[in-house]
């Protein structure tokens, strides 16, 4: 037995695969991702794969079905009503013509994708004024683990580490990290500067940690990994009063958001009333250093999930030098088109704890740093990425629910995005509403509680929201209203039952009305806003709608060059980025680069992703930074199939 499940031998019932597969070529099955609809072709070989059931009991019919078609049962997600498997090749075809099975995905991998940052976003001075430090609310941290540290104490007594759980050596029931990132994530959330009198103190410095580790020492994990990892979240939520999951890992885009198992699990966890927080990706300029668009990773590439690119503090605490970091991942997302990141915050050269004898500690001597208080090992590291950007987010968004318990996901979201600061040099698919603001966020936060002061505002704010495509602006945002319920998917022109998505009350000629969507037909296939709602996906290329067909630099070249001048200020207009789509002749995007491949970049710096579009194999070069480089699957013939690996000392 293993995780429920009966295993047997890999040789059996050819007669099985036989019989599904007549049936699948009367009826060419569709439920399949990309890379198994190329493996399902090959004659021999072996997969690892992500089934998802039509229901919670399609399990019971389709596991027997599997071992009968010689597959191997690894572990059950029921959070996507769904179980990973090793299948033979030549089954995958007759796997997915069962109409108890909903989708077929492969199980990919995964990877990794501060004494300044809390005062630049203002985090320390809503800890100050408020009184806020995150204490109460829990935060999961999906990454490689956390390793002892003074800083993750609680004043100096034990960790606050309430929960540890080991997806890749399972049994482990003391937290450590062999990796060192996930230790690095932690004390940007909860570190409490206990080495450093203070100074590298985390945005919510009291807060809670749900460790779950799914990256190994060289910062490599499964789909199937994050996703048990995402369930297991979901049933402790009320015992730890988890609130947020933070996912500084991320994974190719390769299928709809709406049939990735990856962000499907991650909608679940919303739908429990978690906030997801998830990297952009650090896919954000080509090899040649020129912009490029399209490199949002999975599971940020969801409108459920709060992605969050990154900005650089220049070193100072004045947001007046900020910039977007050329590396993060800009949108559109791949495939659905959706206008990501959702927010940006600094990522750039953040300091904050280090896990000595991990891999990071003993790779990176140059970027260790001392802390103020005797200690044998270095206590502190400096690291680069939206791997980084994104806890920022998510500590803040631990404030934000301190203040008021009672915020929804989207309604968490929204403020996030209205009270951040836009810049006119970027475009929303570069940084989103604009760059992180903690102390309005939680201001407004307050608000949303007790509405019997004065409506929260400042000049600095940006005072619009990214829903799905359109920016929509120039409204306020009230707490009584239909887009901030659980029901209501982010992006949606209408709530489940048809009612038009408002967000609160919007000026017009003087009198207060309601700031909402205007369908225009019945099954509202595209829409309009009170107060103005541009597309900062198509922009006016098919009349300020979404428009079919694979979105291109080209295309929207040619779009920016007929927007109006409003529209024009959306897209960005400075001269010292190549934006505006590309007007300098040098932008590109992330897929469909070269012969259909599609290639995504991971979180860590350096690495380089090949997800082989043409052929079977998913190629991986250089992800453990030691020149290793790793060929997952290229060569797998059985269901111990392991990455081949050259390079190792």
């Amino acid at each position: 037995m293993r995780n429920g499940f009966t295993t047997m031998k890999l040789s059996a019932a050819p007669l099985l695969i036989a019989a599904f597969a007549s049936a699948a070529h009367a009826q060419p099955p569709m439920k399949m991702g990309p890379l198994l609809r190329a493996r399902a072709a090959l004659p021999s070989g072996w997969s690892e794969i992500i089934v998802q059931g039509t229901d919670d009991a399609a399990m019971q019919e389709i596991a027997p079905v599997s071992r009968g078609l010689g597959g191997v049962m690894r572990r059950s997600l029921p959070i996507i009503n769904g179980m990973t498997v090793t299948l033979p090749d030549a089954a995958i075809t007759a796997l997915a013509s069962h109409p108890r099975v909903k989708h077929l995905s492969a199980d990919r991998p995964v990877l990794g994708s501060m004494e300044r940052t809390g005062a630049t976003v203002g985090a320390t001075a809503a800890r100050h004024e408020f009184g806020y430090d995150g204490a109460g609310i829990g935060v999961a941290v999906i990454d490689s683990g956390t390793a002892w540290h003074d800083d993750l104490s609680a004043n100096g007594g034990p960790q606050r580490v309430v929960y540890f759980g080991d997806y890749v050596s399972p049994g482990h029931k003391t937290p450590y990290d062999d990796h060192g990132h996930g230790t690095h994530v932690a004390g940007i959330i909860a570190g409490n500067g206990f080495d450093s009198a203070g100074a590298r103190t985390g945005i919510a410095p009291a807060a809670t940690l749900v460790v779950l580790k799914v990256l190994d020492k060289t910062g490599r994990g499964r789909v199937s990994d994050v996703i048990a990892a995402l369930d297991q979240i979901v049933a402790l939520r009320n015992r730890y009063n988890i609130r947020v999951v933070n996912l500084s890992v991320a994974a190719a885009v390769l299928e709809s958001y709406d049939l990735d198992p990856l962000t499907v699990a991650a909608r679940r966890a919303v739908e429990a009333g978690l906030v997801v927080v998830a990297a952009a990706g650090n896919r954000g300029e080509g090899g040649t250093g020129r912009v490029q668009y399209g490199g949002i990773t999975a599971p940020g590439n969801a409108p459920w999930v709060l992605t969050v690119g990154a900005t650089s503090h220049a070193g100072t605490i004045d947001r007046a030098d900020d910039s977007i970091a050329r590396f993060s991942s800009r949108g559109p997302t791949a495939i659905d088109y959706l206008a990501k990141p959702d927010i940006v915050a600094p990522g750039v050269g953040i300091e904050s704890l280090s896990a000595p004898g991990s891999r990071l500690y003993n790779t990176l001597p140059s970027l260790l740093l001392p802390g103020t208080m005797p200690s044998v090992s270095l206590p502190y590291l400096s690291l680069t990425g939206t791997s980084m950007a994104a806890p920022v987010v998510s500590g803040t968004v631990a404030l934000m629910l301190q203040a008021n318990p009672f915020l929804t996901p989207n309604a968490v979201k929204a403020i996030l995005q209205y009270t951040s600061q836009n810049s006119p040099v970027y475009n929303a698919l570069t940084e989103g509403s604009g760059l992180l603001n903690a102390y309005g966020a939680v201001r407004m936060a307050r608000y949303f509680l007790d509405q019997s002061g004065p409506y929260p505002t400042s000049p600095d704010w940006g005072r619009r929201v990214v829903w799905g495509t359109r920016l929509i602006r120039g409204g306020r945002i009230v707490p009584t209203v239909n887009a901030w319920w659980e029901e209501v998917t982010w992006g949606q022109a209408t709530t489940p039952s048809g009612q038009p998505v408002e967000w609160g009350w919007v000026d017009v000629d003087g009198q207060p009305t309601p700031w909402r969507v205007t369908c225009s037909d019945s099954a509202c296939s595209t829409f309009t806003a009170s107060g103005g709602a541009l597309n900062v996906v198509w922009s006016q290329e098919c009349g300020g709608s979404d428009c079919n067909g694979q979105w291109s630099v080209e295309r929207m070249r040619t779009a920016a060059s007929n927007a109006t001048d409003a529209d024009t200020i959306v897209w960005g207009t400075d001269d010292t980025e190549t934006i505006v789509w590309g007007t300098e002749g040098g932008d590109t995007i992330v897929w469909g680069t070269d012969d259909a491949d599609t290639i995504v970049w991971g979180t860590i710096d350096a690495d380089t992703i090949v997800w082989g579009t043409q052929a079977p194999e998913t190629i991986v070069w250089g992800t453990d930074g030691d020149g290793e480089t790793i060929v997952w699957g290229t060569d797998c013939r059985a269901a111990s199939c392991e990455p081949v690996v050259w390079g190792h000392q």
